[in-house]
C-alpha cells in the first residue's frame, strides 16, 4: 500500500535526488525518497541493536567480578615487567 505525503526539501536535497532519477539511478523522485528512508530505518535499527548489546555488556561488567586495587597494581606490574623483559629494556 502506497501512502501520498507531501514533502518539503531543500534546493540542494532537490537537485541531488533529481541527478539520480536523471542519471537513471533511480525511477522517480519517490523512488529516491523510499531508499533514503529504507537505509535511515536500518541504520536506526542497526544503532538500537549495538546499543542494547553495550548495554548488556556494561550490566554484565557491573554485576561480574570486582578486582581489588592491590590485586590490579599487581596485575599491572606484571604486564609491565612481561613487556620489559620482551623488549630487553632495564628498569
Amino acid at each position: 500500500m502506497s501512502v501520498k505525503s507531501s514533502i518539503s526539501l531543500t534546493d540542494q536535497q532537490d537537485a541531488f535526488a533529481r541527478s539520480l532519477v536523471e542519471t537513471g539511478r533511480y525511477s522517480s523522485m519517490s523512488s529516491v525518497l523510499q531508499q533514503g528512508l529504507e537505509l535511515l530505518r536500518q541504520k536506526t535499527e542497526a544503532e538500537a541493536v549495538e546499543t542494547e548489546g553495550l548495554r548488556r555488556l556494561m550490566q554484565r561488567r557491573v554485576d561480574g567480578p570486582k578486582v581489588s586495587a592491590a590485586d590490579m597494581d599487581e596485575r599491572i606490574e606484571g604486564m609491565i615487567e612481561r613487556k620489559r623483559r620482551a623488549h630487553r629494556v632495564e628498569p
